[in-house]
């Protein structure tokens, strides 16, 4: 292999200008690559997309950070601009939110700036009513925090109160101690001879009378159900006389067939009655001149009575061997 030096200049000058001019065209192949990849860059982070502007309102804005993504249902839908203090003391959050994402934010919209116990802050919107107007170019929302730290020494506290309840709950001179001792001596003496009845009782004599009692009842009860017993065998024979074969159910049937046919028998019997009647009354009309020749025969009839009323009065006077003063007409 030859080497340049062995060349001649005029060889040497060509090739030292062609690996010039490769150079320059790596050097311009380079360049091209890195702006298209910028470029690309720039269009994957929305930077040529139309945007329209949000700007969110909060009393501070520790964690939010320029870059950081408003998300819609866990999707990015914006990205923060730039952070300002504005004249009220409030800080200023401006959102560049797509056109093309926009029709998810509507009037109703809220906002949430949430900082959990874990990672950074976190920018949401929610909205409810999606038929609602849209939320204009340049709008300015309230934002609504949700800070688990803040709640922290709260409950840091309340922790500490509760582990100072629990020690004094657990001290050997705590009411709760002394109950528990007092149940724990209850429930020996419930385990011992008396069991629970003389627990209850607090002493023999009653346990003896509360015991003494159940065994009455015990019996009162044993007498009952054969009271039971016996109401259930007498219902059963009443139930067979009553309604069984031959029966008092079957007597009544028969005595009421024959009231009905003595029933039938009697209306019938006043039918003819009722034409007695009838000609009774045509008699009567003709006997009622004949009732005055009666009147005075009565009377003469009833005085003829009274005489011989005296004179068995008499008789039984003058009676001598009558036992019974009386004497008894035919």
């Amino acid at each position: 292999m030859r080497n340049a030096s062995d060349l001649p200049p005029e060889a040497a000058e060509a090739s030292a200008s062609g690996v010039e001019r490769r150079a320059r065209w790596l050097l311009v192949l380079l360049a091209g690559l890195l702006v298209a990849s910028a470029a690309y860059l720039l269009y994957a982070r929305g930077v040529f997309e139309p945007t329209q502007t949000l700007v969110l309102v909060a009393d501070d804005a520790e964690g939010v950070s320029v870059g950081m993504d408003l998300t819609f249902s866990g999707f990015p839908i914006g990205r923060v601009r730039r952070i300002e203090l504005g004249g009220d003391g409030y800080a200023r959050i401006l959102v560049d939110v797509a056109r093309r994402d926009a029709h998810w934010l509507r009037e109703s919209s809220v906002f949430t700036m949430e900082r959990g116990l874990v990672g950074g802050t976190r920018l949401r919107a929610y909205t409810g009513v999606l038929e609602g107007p849209l939320l204009p170019d340049g709008a300015q929302r309230q934002v609504l925090r949700g800070d688990a730290l803040a709640d922290l020494p709260r409950m840091v506290n309340a922790a500490r109160e509760l582990l100072e309840q629990l020690k004094a709950m657990t001290d050997p001179d705590a009411p709760l101690n002394a109950s528990l001792r007092e149940v724990r001596q209850l429930l020996q003496k419930a385990n011992g001879r008396d069991g629970v009845l003389g627990v209850l009782m607090g002493n023999e004599a009653d346990r003896t009378r509360v015991t003494a009692a159940l065994d009455d009842v015990r019996r009162l009860l044993q007498r009952l159900q054969g009271v039971a017993d016996r109401a259930d065998a007498l219902v059963q024979r009443t139930d067979q006389r009553v309604f069984g074969a031959q029966g008092l159910a079957d007597d009544v049937q028969a005595s009421a067939r024959e009231a009905r046919d003595l029933l039938v028998g009697l209306r019938a019997t006043l039918q003819r009655v009722d034409g007695v009647l009838a000609e009774v009354h045509g008699i009567a009309v003709n006997t009622r001149s004949a009732t005055q020749d009666l009147d005075a025969l009565r009377v003469e009839v009833e005085a003829t009575l009274r005489r011989v009323d005296g004179m068995i009065l008499d008789i039984q006077r003058r009676w001598p061997f009558s036992r019974d003063a009386e004497v008894k007409l035919p």
